[in-house]
C-alpha cells in the first residue's frame, strides 16, 4: 500500500517515523508545504485553501491513504479535503483523542493540550475530550516550539527558557499532555524532563499507528520506501528529515 503524508513543514516527520517503524505501508510520499509554514498562525479559509492545493499535489501518486500529519489542517480542513479525495484521509486529532482515551482511564485527571494558535482557538481537542467525559483540560498555544524544531534546535538553554515561558503559570502538573502539533514529539524528552518525567505524553505518530491498527490495517512490509517533496527547497527538507529520523 502507498500512503501520502502531508504537513505544513517538517513536523510531520514525527508521524512518518512512527509509520516507518510500524511497517504498515510499502511506500510513503511526504509533502511539506515549507514555503508557507507555519499554518498555525493563518485563518481558516487560508488553511483550507492551502490544504486543497496539497491534495492536488498528491493526485499523480495513486494513494491508498493520506495521513494529514498536521493538527491545524486536521482541525479546519479535513472535511473539505475528504470531499475532494477518492481515498481515505486520516487526521491526527481523532487519533490523538483515541490514544488518550486508551491510555488514561481516570477522567478527572488534569490534561494539558499544547498546540499552535489556530488549533488552540479551534477547541477541537477540549470539545472531543469533553464529549468523552474528560472535563479537566487546559489548552495552551505554544507556537514558538515550531520554529525551534524547523531550525533543528531540540535541546539547550533557549528551548528551556521557552518551556518555562509557556508552563510557568500551570497550577497543577498535568497527568497527560497531548502534543497537539506534530513538531512537538521532537522535543518530547525536554517537555517530559520539565515535568520531572511524571507526565504521559500523547504522540501523534504513535496515535496514528494505533488508529490504523484499530481499523484492521496490518499490512507488514520489511522495508518502507519514502520520497520527500516540499513546496520550497526539497533538498533542505530531505536533509533535516533524515536527521530527525535518525533520532
Amino acid at each position: 500500500m502507498r500512503a501520502g503524508i502531508f504537513d505544513s513543514g517538517i513536523g510531520g516527520v514525527s508521524v512518518l517515523k512512527s509509520l516507518m517503524d510500524s511497517k504498515i505501508f510499502a511506500e510513503m510520499i511526504y509533502y511539506g508545504d515549507t514555503a508557507r509554514v507555519p499554518y498555525g498562525s493563518k485563518d481558516k479559509e487560508t488553511i483550507i485553501k492551502y490544504s486543497l492545493e496539497a491534495l492536488e499535489f498528491f493526485a499523480p501518486f495513486e494513494l491508498d491513504y493520506l495521513v494529514v500529519a498536521c493538527n491545524t489542517v486536521s482541525a479546519y480542513a479535513l472535511e473539505s479535503m475528504r470531499a475532494k479525495a477518492s481515498y481515505p484521509i486520516i487526521g491526527v486529532v481523532d487519533s490523538g483523542v483515541l490514544a488518550l482515551q486508551n491510555a488514561l482511564q481516570d477522567k478527572d485527571s488534569p490534561i494539558l493540550i499544547i498546540a499552535t494558535q489556530a488549533t488552540t482557538v479551534s477547541q477541537v481537542y477540549p470539545l472531543a475530550l469533553n464529549n468523552l467525559g474528560y472535563h479537566n483540560t487546559t489548552s495552551i498555544a505554544t507556537p514558538l516550539f515550531v520554529p525551534f524544531v524547523e531550525e533543528g534546535i531540540l535541546e539547550g538553554e533557549f528551548l528551556h527558557q521557552c518551556l518555562h515561558h509557556y508552563f510557568k503559570d500551570l497550577q497543577t502538573p498535568p497527568k497527560a499532555i497531548i502534543l497537539g502539533c506534530t513538531h512537538y514529539p521532537f522535543i518530547a524528552q525536554e517537555i517530559k524532563s520539565y515535568f520531572k518525567g511524571e507526565t504521559l505524553l500523547i504522540h501523534s505518530g504513535e496515535a496514528i499507528v494505533e488508529y490504523l491498527r484499530s481499523q484492521g490495517i496490518y499490512d507488514i512490509h520489511h522495508q518502507t520506501q519514502v520520497e520527500f517533496f516540499s513546496s520550497e527547497n526539497s533538498e533542505k527538507l530531505k536533509l533535516i528529515a533524515q536527521k530527525l529520523l535518525a533520532l
